[in-house]
């Protein structure tokens, strides 16, 4: 595809929906895949991602162009974060905007199947109170409820 119309990103920082303006005429899908509060049904605190960066993003820039390409998208933005992300915080964003919702649809779908089948990206569980797995104690706790703004 000569002109790319994909844009993908890797980043420790929050993730936020891009301020581009959607066109008349568009349909446009956003997706956010938020931390869930469980893992094997075990209450976890956040998940650890990390990723080999290189070859995440340009698999990552492979899948978007194909998806553009197969499904005639008028663009693709795919962001994921590495790090820490705690729990109800977002760990992926796509956005797909195409002609038909149809095509928005089964694009996303197979976006997110392929980024989970090929984009070395390994996601670790922090169970418990803390990421080390040791409970806090009540200063501590409350050392890091400050810090992180959670009130």
């Amino acid at each position: 595809m000569a002109n790319s119309v994909s844009q993908v990103l890797l980043t420790e920082g929050r993730l936020d929906a891009p301020k581009e303006d959607v066109r008349h005429g568009e349909s446009v899908l956003d997706f956010w895949g938020v931390v869930r509060e469980l893992e094997d049904g075990r209450k976890i605190e956040g998940i650890d991602y990390e990723a080999h960066e290189a070859m995440a993003e340009h698999q990552m820039k492979v899948i978007a162009d194909a998806a553009a390409e197969t499904f005639r998208l008028n663009q693709v933005v795919l962001h994921h974060r590495v790090g820490f992300v705690r729990t109800g915080e977002a760990s992926l964003f796509l956005r797909v905007s195409a002609q038909r919702r149809a095509a928005a649809f089964e694009a996303s779908k197979w976006i997110v199947d392929e980024l989970k089948k090929k984009v070395p990206i390994w996601k670790k569980p922090a169970f418990g109170p803390s990421r080390t797995g040791l409970k806090a104690t009540a200063p501590q706790a409350a050392l890091t409820t400050a810090k992180s703004g959670i009130r």
